[in-house]
């Protein structure tokens, strides 16, 4: 039986906070298992929150690490617990936040991987070929890789666009972010070109399936359907794959790519922060070491003396 209160907060969340679900299901995932473990370790069947400290905090994560779980996946679980027990503190259910006194498990800082430019000009060409057979879904795929590289959306940020976010006449587009913050990305003029090509076929796809098309999708499956994360995620990761083989590069990677080659170009950091959609600039400074790193293979190569 789910935890009332747990319930009530994740409500809060999807209706007063506006938090994306993707993240309200973590939360709800994460909060069931605390939950379920403090019941345990607490000996009672149902949790009091206002008797939970942080030495049972501990233990919890305890669990989860000898559960197997990865430490940012422990650090994200943190954070929810830290989330539950501030509002409960705030709305005068426990008299303090022993989420507080937990440290967050120690992340270990990972360069994302990305492309290099002839990379890049391998995967697009690659799919441009494809495209002038005129097949739909290789014209769509083309300019989603192409939209992919030109703006560094997230995945699922791409997945969401509606036709009406798409400005071709002013090389924009209408993003909706984490915690369905909205912006504004320009588009550039290859990846422009693209997706008036798409949008032609994709009109004529619309034609023929008829009412039960989905007529707001900007990305559409070959049934008239608005793409499924899977699908959109596995047409990426092929191409990847045919210009990286065995990197297990994501979908992701065009991200990297796109915020690496911004800030090996001089952009300014903070732009790219917009660009990207990024609460804090620290998220964006890990881009700054990818870059510092090609510096560094740059100059290992060229000085006498490195």
């Amino acid at each position: 039986m789910a935890d009332a209160l747990v319930a009530e907060f994740l409500t809060h969340l999807e209706k007063e906070r506006d938090v994306s679900p993707h993240t309200v299901t973590a939360y709800a995932r994460d909060l069931d298992e605390l939950a379920s473990v403090l019941a345990r370790h607490l000996g009672v069947e149902r949790v009091d929150w206002a008797t939970v400290d942080r030495l049972a905090l501990r233990a919890w994560l305890a669990h989860l690490s000898r559960r197997g779980l990865s430490k940012r996946s422990s650090a994200r679980a943190l954070s929810a617990a830290r989330s539950f027990f501030r509002w409960l503190h705030r709305n005068d259910l426990v008299e303090a936040n022993p989420a507080r006194a937990v440290s967050s498990p120690k992340l270990e800082k990972h360069l994302p991987g990305h492309l290099d430019r002839a990379q890049v000009e391998t995967l697009l060409q690659a799919a441009a070929t494809r495209a002038q057979e005129g097949r739909f879904n290789d014209v769509r795929d083309l300019a989603i890789l192409e939209l992919f590289y030109s703006t560094g959306l997230r995945l699922s940020e791409l997945r969401g666009i509606d036709r009406r976010d798409l400005d071709l006449l002013a090389g924009s587009v209408k993003v909706r972010g984490k915690g369905r913050k909205e912006r504004i990305v320009p588009v550039g003029g290859p990846a422009q070109r693209a997706l008036r090509e798409y949008e032609r076929l994709r009109d004529q796809l619309i034609a023929q399936v008829g009412p039960k098309a989905d007529r707001v999708a900007f990305f559409l499956s070959s049934r008239g359907k608005r793409m499924s994360q899977k699908t959109l995620h596995n047409a990426v990761t092929a191409a990847l794959g045919e210009v990286d083989e065995g990197a297990g590069l994501s979908a992701h990677a065009l991200r990297h790519t796109f915020a690496t080659h911004l800030l090996d170009g001089g952009a300014d950091l903070r732009a790219v922060q917009e660009l990207l959609g990024h609460a804090s600039v620290s998220t964006t400074q890990i881009y700054t070491h990818t870059s510092v790193e090609r510096l560094k293979q740059v100059y290992r190569g060229a000085h006498p003396r490195a």
